[in-house]
């Protein structure tokens, strides 16, 4: 029974290790035959193009090695397993005829066949359509969102326009006040007041004597005080009249009127609240009529004096509010007005001098001293307006790019006004609601310039080509 067992279980193995040797041998025949039909078929197939092995947004017509040295894998018509965009070959079914191949680098280059430029960078196809004669240029849209390019609606606004200009403060000539003698006259005494001492009005300054102001004193208070009647009033008032003509102060008429006494010698009193600017007085000195003993001027309001180019001449007008800022109090503004604009432009630096009024209570702004004026000529009847960085200025022309929607831009000519606060008036050529390209702009012309060449280098190398062989050899002769 054992041996039966033993027997059996050796056919078994035997009969095992037969089917396994006959079962690999089979197998080794069918994968052989296997491999051969697959090469076969892929040899019969075409690969449509080329993916890179790691699996990168990558591909390539023919066969190539990615950086790191492994086989671009091929894609064939019936893979379903790769996924990438469309192969070349369905790029070149597309119902849209290629015009011409133009240089990636925006070089005046085009050709007639797929090429390579010298860095090894594939030419662009250019389409039917995509130069179309209508003036207008068009981008795809991944170009549109490269680029940057923003558009905004035409729109009515107040445009502010801020003409800034350089200055100085002087003194309000309405402000300024000279004491003078009008008679000879010798200064006895001199209060202690000096260059630059504030004064107020009424505030002694010196004391004078002149037998001429003494010989009208005297006459006019023998005249007040004589019981004789008949003209006295008259005279009187002729011998009052020449004390205020030798411009004795009021407040020493007044008191010879009360004491009814004739002063030796005449005090004399500032005229008005201000600043010495000049004290020429000196104790025991001689003044001849005419000499200028004092000059005072009143700060409380002073002058800006700036020069306004003469270019922003038209946006200037009496009465505009202007910001005064001192170069010696930085972040302090001081807000005046335009009294008067002077009517004569300098020859030499194109520019018009325009007169500020402005409030100097706490008497900080000095004269010739420096400042800058900040003119608001802002009109508040809103005008069309875009963006300055919207507008393409060669100088002799100004043109925007019109945004006609689905990549199409037209460009347009344009008059332009004003400017001010980031805007600028559109006189003509555009339309309230009309979208314009504000960011970017200069791409657009660049490429619109770019299709206008290529288009020229195009149409010369078909004229080159209609011309044909016979032609060249001509040339050549």
């Amino acid at each position: 029974m054992k041996t039966l067992r033993l027997l059996t279980a050796l056919a078994l193995g035997g009969g095992l290790v037969l089917a396994g040797d006959y079962w690999h041998s089979n197998g080794a025949g069918w994968l052989a035959e296997a491999d051969m039909t697959s090469a076969a078929a892929a040899a019969e197939r075409t690969p449509l193009y080329y993916r890179d092995p790691s699996g990168a947004p990558l591909w390539s017509a023919g066969p190539k090695k990615d950086d790191r040295g492994r086989d671009y894998l091929p894609v064939y018509d019936d893979d379903g397993a790769a996924v990438a965009p469309a192969p070349p070959k369905a790029q070149a079914a597309s119902p849209r005829k290629i015009l011409y191949y133009r240089n990636p680098m925006g070089l005046p280059d085009t050709s007639t066949v797929p090429k390579k430029d010298p860095m090894g960078m594939d030419y662009v196809a250019v389409y039917e359509g995509d130069d179309a004669d209508d003036g207008t240029v068009k981008l795809s849209p991944g170009k549109i969102q490269r680029a940057g390019v923003k558009s905004e609606p035409v729109a009515r606004r107040s445009i502010r326009v801020s003409v800034k200009a350089p200055g100085t403060i002087q003194l309000d000539e309405r402000r300024v006040s000279v004491i003078a003698m009008r008679a000879e006259s010798f200064v006895q005494k001199v209060a202690d007041v000096t260059t630059g001492t504030r004064v107020k009005a009424g505030q002694p300054l010196m004391e004078i004597y002149s037998s001429a102001v003494a010989s009208a004193a005297a006459e006019y208070l023998a005249t007040i005080t004589s019981k004789t009647v008949g003209g006295v009033e008259m005279y009187g008032r002729g011998s009052r009249q020449r004390l205020v003509n030798l411009d004795v102060p009021e407040s020493v008429i007044a008191e010879m009127d009360k004491t009814r006494t004739a002063p030796v010698s005449i005090r004399w009193s500032a005229p008005r609240d201000g600043v010495v600017l000049e004290r020429n007085a000196i104790e025991g000195m001689r003044a001849n009529p005419g000499d200028v003993l004092f000059r005072i001027a009143d700060t409380s309001v002073v002058w800006a004096l700036v020069d306004v180019a003469e270019r922003d001449l038209g946006n200037i007008a009496m009465g505009q509010s202007v910001a005064v800022r001192a170069r010696s109090f930085p972040g302090r503004s001081f807000t005046g007005t335009i009294a008067v604009v002077y009517p004569q432009v300098n020859r030499d630096t194109r520019t018009v001098r325009v007169r500020i009024e402005l409030a100097n209570p706490d008497a900080v702004l000095l004269p010739d001293m420096y400042v800058d004026a900040d003119i608001d000529t802002a009109d508040a009847a809103p005008v069309l307006a875009i963006q300055d960085s919207a507008v393409l200025d060669t100088g002799s022309r100004q043109a925007v790019l019109v945004d006609k929607g689905e990549g199409r831009f037209e460009p347009r000519e344009v008059k332009l006004g004003r400017r001010g606060g980031g805007y600028v008036e559109v006189r003509q050529g555009l339309a309230d609601g009309e979208a314009v390209v504000t960011s970017a702009n200069f791409l657009i012309d660049a490429e619109s310039n770019l299709k206008a060449a290529l288009k020229g280098f195009g149409e010369a190398a078909s004229q080159a080509t209609d011309a044909g062989p016979g032609d060249a050899t001509g040339d050549r002769k």
